[in-house]
């Protein structure tokens, strides 16, 4: 399939497509593999490598992923039994499916009575991506297979804040990093384009002891994460360091793309000499340096990436049968939500390919503009 221009430059001016109505018999896993290889046509395997995700049992990433035996970079995603070959594709039935419960990860969930009542929480706000050994595929799709109905619930933000937003049940929850980066004070657009975040190897065996934030957007800093010796082999080539601004190759927009559980140190340049905001009070890291201990790092992060996930910056998608879901993975950062019984059966199929390339940060202009 060669590169259909008119749908790729919707996704990275919209960062968002969605396709209503597909029957899913005119659908299957190797369509949806070709469909998402288009963004980058020289991407190959899954976005955490082909057959990676079941085989590490301690990443947080292990329950939540059923590989295609067919169609490798294709994971069958859900909650509930599933014997529906046509869902299964070779998957020995019946499948047990899981949703994300925020239970598992949250330091302090909502109470079950809470829960009963239709209070829920954003799971885990993140990119697809390993951030260790490959680089953040280009675009995820979702098929909607299977999509349990039921009332709206109650997401509560649970920061003291008393944000809360209205969500449909399960819904994905997605928010721009264009606008993440454009509601920035200029001192905070400065350090944001002049730094760089270095990622855990292994970050989703690092962080499985750690306990996530009630927004979800990071980790407490406990000292939880497990130490290097006790992590599986790794080596210091394949640990990724990435820009915390992505530069759109369309509209030539800055994103803040940063998984803010995986990062582990920042980088930071010093204020170029030239810029205007040199030598100005106020300014973050004007000299630049590396900044490695891990509650700044966090809390630095989430100061740049909490109010781009205010209520009335999100986008809760209302999944219905026949939904297929085209997000730009450089340009969004995106959730699970929501709860599900044991009897409500949901089944997506998912495809990312870990990209050819990897993201663009700022540029000479962009530094010169906003640094």
């Amino acid at each position: 399939m060669g590169v259909n221009y008119r749908i790729r430059d919707l996704l990275y001016k919209h960062s968002l497509v969605v396709f209503r109505g597909i029957d899913r018999k005119n659908w299957d896993p190797a369509a949806q593999y070709k469909l998402t290889k288009m963004f980058d046509p020289s991407s190959e395997s899954y976005g955490h490598g082909n057959n990676k995700t079941g085989a590490e049992t301690k990443s947080i990433l292990h329950p939540d992923l059923k590989t295609i035996p067919s169609q490798p970079q294709v994971q069958l995603i859900g909650n509930g039994q599933h014997d529906d070959e046509y869902v299964t594709r070779g998957l020995p039935t019946p499948v047990p499916l899981k949703h994300p419960h925020h239970r598992t990860f949250h330091k302090e969930p909502v109470s079950l009575e809470d829960e009963k009542e239709g209070i829920t929480r954003f799971y885990r706000w993140h990119i697809d991506a390993a951030l260790y050994g490959l680089d953040p595929p280009v675009a995820t799709t979702l098929f909607a297979l299977s999509v349990p109905q039921g009332p709206k619930q109650k997401l509560r933000y649970d920061d003291g804040t008393g944000d809360e937003l209205e969500v449909p049940l399960g819904t994905t929850a997605f928010v721009s990093g264009k606008k993440m980066f454009d509601i920035l004070s200029p001192e905070q657009k400065s350090f944001a384009v002049r730094a760089k975040v270095q990622y855990a190897p292994h970050p989703y065996v690092w962080m499985s002891p750690a306990a996530a934030l009630s927004t979800g957007l990071g980790i407490h800093s406990d000292g939880k994460e497990m130490k290097r010796e006790e992590l599986p082999p790794w080596s210091e080539d394949k640990i990724k360091v990435f820009p915390v601004t992505w530069k759109n190759p369309v509209t030539g927009d800055l994103h803040v793309q940063v998984h803010p559980c995986g990062a582990e140190t920042i980088y930071v340049d010093a204020i170029p000499e030239s810029s205007p905001l040199y030598g100005k009070p106020d300014q973050l890291y004007p000299e630049g340096g590396h900044i490695t201990d891990l509650k700044t790092v966090r809390e630095i992060l989430y100061s740049i990436q909490r109010p781009g996930i205010a209520p009335g910056l999100v986008y809760a998608h209302d999944w219905q049968e026949g939904d297929l879901c085209i997000f730009h993975n450089r340009g969004v950062l995106h959730t699970v939500v929501g709860a599900f019984t044991p009897e409500q059966k949901r089944a997506f199929w998912q495809c990312n390919l870990a990209a050819s390339y990897a993201p663009v940060g700022p540029d000479a202009n962009d530094v010169k503009k906003y640094a």
